[in-house]
């Protein structure tokens, strides 16, 4: 899904903000399912733009809530509530689509408003087995033109589940509802997000990313925090 790619890493890793600095994994074109490649050590050292230096900072305090409620596992608490903004450089999007399908837009920014519950994620971690079932989360993307020419803007509507093992991510379906994007570019998202509600070519991407944030993100977020808060 082409364009669902850039939308999918944007909310359907809701509680896996994995999707942030780095390399870019997300999931298949419109059109074709091609797997993603592993991050390098050149892509983990990237150069940021004063944009993406914002946005990852903005990210920090939702990414500490999150981590925190992992870490304890304390179903009592607040549920998180973040507005997320995340820009996918037009280089990440032609890696996610595997050289199968081509880009024709430049880079992708996509906005969302993650919901998630602390209780289910406090049992996700501390139960045997568990389901997290999201609320709807809508994603709007702006998509850049190469050329001259006013953004397409993309916005599409999800409520991703996610099974846990022992706290560990094992399945997950991203559940695509409505959408909606300019006429010409409507059948690309209608298509890509039809294939995945019934072939879940995203799913695996998902719980990659979630079991990345619970273990190398969150382990990132507790050596950065200062030496007087224990998580």
């Amino acid at each position: 899904m082409t364009i669902a790619a850039a939308v999918a890493a944007a909310a359907a890793a809701s509680i896996a903000l994995a999707a942030e600095e780095g390399g870019t994994q997300a999931g298949p074109s419109a059109e074709s399912a091609a797997p993603a490649a592993p991050e390098t050590a050149a892509e983990d050292k990237r150069v940021l733009t004063q944009e993406e230096k914002e946005e990852k900072e903005a990210r920090k305090a939702c990414k500490a809530k999150i981590c925190d409620i992992i870490a304890t596992r304390d179903p009592a608490g607040e549920d998180v509530s973040c507005d997320i903004v995340k820009t996918w450089r037009e280089e990440d999007i032609a890696k996610m689509l595997g050289g199968r399908i081509s880009w024709p837009w430049g880079k992708a920014v996509c906005q969302s408003k993650l919901e998630l519950q602390r209780k289910p994620l406090a049992s996700a971690m501390s139960e045997a087995s568990y389901e997290i079932v999201m609320p709807a989360q809508k994603v709007r993307c702006t998509l850049t033109q190469k050329t001259e020419g006013e953004p397409y803007v993309v916005e599409v509507t999800l409520a991703p589940k996610v099974k846990f093992e022992n706290g560990k991510a094992t399945e997950a379906t991203i559940n695509w509802g409505e959408a909606s994007a300019p006429m010409f570019i409507y059948p690309l998202i209608y298509a890509g997000t039809g294939l995945d509600n019934s072939a879940n070519v995203l799913g695996p991407e998902v719980v990659r990313m979630v079991n990345e944030f619970t273990t190398k993100k969150c382990a990132e977020v507790k050596a950065e925090a200062p030496a007087s808060n224990p998580n």
